[in-house]
């Protein structure tokens, strides 16, 4: 069977996780492909709530592997902690398994990223101050550690040697903060590749052996596609390498492009964005906190604890990132969270300068200018959270979904009506 890659569609949380999980009851390989613990997924099941921030989504079904991609940065506690915290609640990780090829959050990765955004004043980019950019950094100008060098004692001496006293010049002298001791990095880091270490191994040839025995394969993204360092809102975007697309999913497990056959989109059925950056149609009134706060999990950052900010859903955004990411599936999440409104907006242009613009601009300060254009659908105001088919859900909600499907271009064969793993509604078998 063919690899599929489920990305987000927006500016990151539209609830991919909770999608992953859905998919991955048909799969046998789930991936985590690029990013790092800056982006987080919420899981809701049996079990209970579950905050993921490197661990694959499918690391719930006991019978599948879970990689941890050469394009994904690792923190070593937070990948330890978050194995620990999972087990303690009965989940097994026997079969989870780390590229060698992934680059190692240092401590001095989360250090720069703070000083830095500090440095930039009123023109920080809001990162989670985690380490994303600099470790990313990092790896393009090739001063990176990774997670095969960092199991080599012998090795992570050699190369840390060579790293750090040019990391701590940067730290003294450009930041003015203290420097790291080599030793002390090496035993805390040497402790953490004690334990890691039965689980890094050359995870693309665990991918590729499945895709040859015929199996499915989920790459899970991480963040969304309007943050890429290239398609997106950029400066006010992930430092993620590689990219946060789908084109960026096979670079980063290892596999040939050729494997990826189905791009799932997914999309929030408003629009939500953490940190700085343009966003046309934020809503900075009590609609705004209504969607923020609306249902049973408020839009509070999953990884940074950040409220978000909402607006109504951008079609200019989202349907020029469905032809950025060739998405031939569209899950729609959170539709539920619209419930209570008497009528809904959606943007379906921008106006910038008095010109009409039906695609996001490259320029971030024309893109600050862009007012949104919104066509008025009336609302439901009623609970869509027991719909379990299309025709269940109310004729009002009906219409919405099929008019972001029109908008966008992209069949919507998934809607989310709520957090729980049964709360969904299943398009593409009564299409």
């Amino acid at each position: 069977m063919p690899a599929t890659v489920v990305i987000g569609g927006q500016w990151g949380d539209e609830g991919k996780g909770r999608v992953v999980d859905l998919i991955a009851r048909d799969a046998s390989v789930i991936a985590r492909y690029s990013a790092s613990n800056n982006a987080g997924h919420t899981i809701i099941n049996q079990l209970g709530l579950f905050a993921l921030h490197v661990v694959p989504a499918g690391i719930f079904y006991p019978d599948k592997t879970c990689i941890i991609g050469n394009g994904v940065a690792v923190d070593p506690a937070v990948l330890l902690e978050e194995i620990d915290s999972i087990e303690a609640r009965g989940v097994n990780t026997d079969r989870l398994f780390v590229s060698d090829r992934a680059h190692v959050i240092m401590p001095y990765h989360p250090i720069i990223d703070r000083l830095d955004e500090e440095m930039r004043g009123a023109a920080a980019v809001g990162t989670t101050g985690r380490g994303n950019g600099p470790v990313f950094a990092d790896k393009v100008a090739r001063m990176g550690i990774r997670m095969g060098d960092m199991i080599d004692p012998e090795a992570f001496r050699a190369r840390l040697s060579i790293v750090l006293p040019y990391k701590n010049a940067v730290l003294t002298k450009l930041y003015d903060a203290p420097a790291l001791d080599l030793e002390e990095v090496l035993t805390t880091y040497g402790e953490y590749a004690k334990r890691l270490a039965p689980r890094v191994c050359d995870t693309s040839v665990i991918a590729r052996d499945a895709l040859e025995r015929g199996e499915h394969i989920l790459l899970e993204g991480a963040q969304g596609a309007l943050l890429d360092l290239d398609g997106g809102t950029y400066d006010y975007v992930t430092s993620s390498v590689p990219s946060s697309t789908a084109a960026g999913a096979a670079t980063g497990l290892g596999i040939g492009p050729a494997s990826i056959k189905n791009i799932v989109g997914v999309y929030k059925a408003y629009m939500t964005r953490v940190g700085n950056g343009p966003m046309p149609t934020e809503l900075l009134d009590e609609t705004g906190q209504i969607l923020r706060m609306q249902g049973p999990r408020p839009e509070i950052g999953t990884t940074t604890g950040r409220p978000r900010r909402t607006g109504w859903f951008d079609a200019v955004a989202s349907r020029y990132s469905v032809a950025l990411n060739s998405v031939n599936s569209v899950a729609l999440t959170r539709l539920d969270v619209l419930d209570p409104f008497p009528s809904i907006q959606i943007c379906t242009a921008y106006k910038i300068d008095g010109a009409t613009v039906t695609t996001p601009p490259a320029s971030i300060t024309a893109f600050e200018r862009a007012v949104p254009q919104l066509e008025e659908m009336p609302g439901w105001m009623e609970d869509c959270t027991s719909a379990r088919k299309f025709e269940d859900l109310p004729e009002n909600a009906q219409k919405y979904v099929n008019r972001i499907e029109a908008l966008i271009g992209s069949p919507i064969d998934i809607v989310s009506v709520g957090p729980e793993r049964e709360q969904v509604i299943i398009r593409n078998g009564s299409r």
